[in-house]
């Protein structure tokens, strides 16, 4: 590892610290070095907050000229919730900028780096490329698409079963893949399950890590005719805040009750079951970035084959339950031939305790 490598990969690896707090926004990272030695360093806490670079010049302040700074992803160029970047970068004195990868942002998209290199400073870019867009990928594609970024979790035996026949399914996975959740649950602007969820098992859907860290996401029910009960543990906690999706033939008074307890009940033009697209184009106007599915075999069954699904993972426990009619984790009509087959791909697999992760991407269908 060379000199350069070494500072980004610390600049990135700080980046990675706030994953999960700083939506809609980037994981950015940044790290000012004069004489080999590191003067300044940052990373982008929250959305309107200082961004990396200013956190790592003003911690450098007076020791900036002539220095190197390292940053995970191109300094803005644009007045967005705070000031650009790339003009503290220029007025600090640096001589050179080493920049992992471009913003994918219309409003940046290589503005930034021109602005250095216009001002004198030496520009290098694609260190550490493809780790710094794999840290990024849900903004990377929010910020092109405006819609969620899918992410699609689900928890099976070897023989994909999600609950005995009975619907016991407390609990298919260990401790440590259940932990897991929670944190994916803290890296999530918004978790979804569909409303059979929520009469089956009356979930919480918060984030629970120890002492009580992480952030709840948003819970978000699909429930088209509103059944959801009203004494509902979603209904009836103030942890998060929670919005349930209905159609259009739901009648006010019977969503009344839901809105005097602090529930969004949104109707949609649906007139029976709901759409997947509207539904994420709503979230991506609402400024959600990340969504989590945590649905049953229907629901995750519709995201799939509505081709909005962009990473699949699952928690895969050494158990064998069988049985015709225990539920399995995608229901729907399913695909007729194995060509039509959603093909995972970028594959990583790791042990959590006794239970498989896999982790895959989809090629988007749409």
């Amino acid at each position: 590892m060379n000199i350069d490598e070494k500072y980004m990969a610390l600049a990135l690896e700080l980046a990675k610290s706030t994953k999960g707090q700083t939506s809609p926004n980037p994981l950015v990272g940044a790290i000012v070095v004069q004489n080999n030695q590191i003067v300044g360093l940052g990373a982008h806490l929250r959305a309107g907050e200082a961004h990396a670079e200013v956190y790592a010049l003003e911690m450098a302040k007076g020791r900036t000229e002539g220095a190197t700074i390292y940053i995970t992803l191109e300094p803005c160029s644009h007045y967005g919730r705070t000031p650009p970047c790339v003009d503290k970068v220029i007025a600090s004195g640096v001589k050179r900028a080493v920049i992992a990868t471009l913003d994918p942002n219309p409003l940046v998209a290589g503005r930034g780096i021109t602005k250095l290199r216009e001002a004198g400073i030496q520009v290098d870019v694609g260190l550490y490329e493809a780790e710094s867009n794999k840290m990024n990928e849900v903004f990377n594609y929010y910020i092109v698409h405006k819609l969620p970024f899918v992410t699609l979790k689900t928890a099976t035996t070897l023989d994909g079963k999600i609950a005995t026949i009975h619907g016991e399914s407390q609990w298919i996975t260990g401790e440590e893949a259940r932990a897991d959740v929670h944190l994916l649950r803290h890296q999530h602007d918004a978790i979804l399950v569909g409303v059979n969820t929520v009469l089956k098992d009356d979930p919480s859907l918060t984030t629970r890590l120890p002492n009580g860290a992480g952030r709840n996401p948003i819970r978000i029910v699909l429930d088209s005719k509103l059944r959801t009960p009203i004494n509902a543990k979603l209904v009836n906690t103030a942890e998060a805040p929670t919005w349930i999706f209905v159609n259009q033939a739901v009648k006010r008074e019977k969503i009344l009750p839901f809105e005097q307890l602090g529930v969004r009940v949104i109707q949609t033009n649906d007139v029976h079951q709901l759409s997947i697209p509207d539904l994420l184009n709503q979230l991506g106007k609402e400024e959600i970035s990340s969504l989590l599915v945590e649905g049953g075999g229907e629901i995750n069954a519709s995201f799939l084959e509505s081709g909005y699904v962009n990473k699949v993972i699952n928690y895969l426990a050494p158990k064998i339950i069988g049985g015709n009619l225990a539920p399995s984790s995608f229901r729907g009509s399913g695909f007729e031939k194995l060509g039509e087959a959603i093909q995972l791909e970028n594959i990583e697999i790791t042990s959590l305790g006794v239970d498989i992760k896999v982790v895959g991407y989809t090629k988007i269908q749409r």
